[in-house]
């Protein structure tokens, strides 16, 4: 699959159309597609349908979800542009491929904002790093079998522990969107791999007020959008 399935005309299409929307004001928070309003996703295929993205725009579903996340968690201003960055920095026939396997080693392990600083045990931070290591024998095209199942469920073994709930649980679904993606409902699980920074933000930000944790909120999903239109722009 390339993306916009070779055809500048289809960029040109859906840049266009969420452009119009952003103009009259009808990207809103909350909603997919309703009375001509909506959410980037709704806004960019009229409709609630992530796997829309496949069939007309030939952009890898699971991409739309992570659009889809980091919109509802953006501030309005940078919420507003956030669909048209999306499609502007995907280039004309390219494979997106292994932009999520890229991103999940960088929400998992990056140095600021990877779920990795946030486990409290040793057994938790292997599992953890276990994952990441996965995607990134993805990235590197190293043919080997990987036991998707496994790795989750050694991620989610350490999720009991309150400490490491939620870095451990934002790995097992990492693995998970691996080994259930093709299944559209399945893969919803990776959406939730990415948005388990925000809930780290909050775990990291337990004892501070709300104003704070919301800052910290911000700032992961203003570091998401960034990090993803850097991996789509480069493919």
């Amino acid at each position: 699959m390339l993306s916009y399935h070779n055809d500048p005309l289809i960029k040109d299409k859906y840049l266009a159309r969420v452009q119009a929307h952003a103009a009259a004001d009808e990207l809103i928070h909350g909603v997919y597609w309703e009375n001509g309003k909506g959410c980037a996703v709704g806004c960019t295929v009229h409709s609630d349908s992530h796997a829309a993205y496949e069939a007309e725009l030939g952009i890898p579903r699971i991409l739309a979800r992570l659009e889809d996340g980091i919109f509802e968690g953006l501030a309005n201003g940078r919420s507003k542009q956030w669909p048209e960055q999306f499609l502007a920095a995907i280039k004309v026939g390219r494979d997106l491929s292994l932009i999520w396997p890229r991103f999940a080693v960088w929400l998992l392990t990056d140095k600021w904002y990877g779920v990795l600083q946030h486990a409290k045990t040793q057994k938790a931070k292997i599992a953890i790093q276990n994952v990441a290591d996965a995607y990134q024998s993805v990235v590197e095209g190293q043919k080997k079998e990987i036991d998707w199942y496994k790795l989750r469920s050694d991620a989610a073994a350490y999720a009991a522990a309150a400490a490491d709930a939620v870095a451990a649980y934002a790995a097992a679904d990492a693995a998970y969107a691996a080994y259930a993606a093709a299944d559209d409902a399945a893969a919803y699980a990776a959406y939730a791999a990415y948005a388990a920074a925000d809930a780290v933000a909050a775990y990291a930000a337990a004892d501070a007020a709300y104003a704070a944790r919301f800052s910290k909120r911000q700032e992961h999903r203003e570091a998401q959008a960034d990090k993803l239109l850097e991996l789509l722009r480069s493919a």
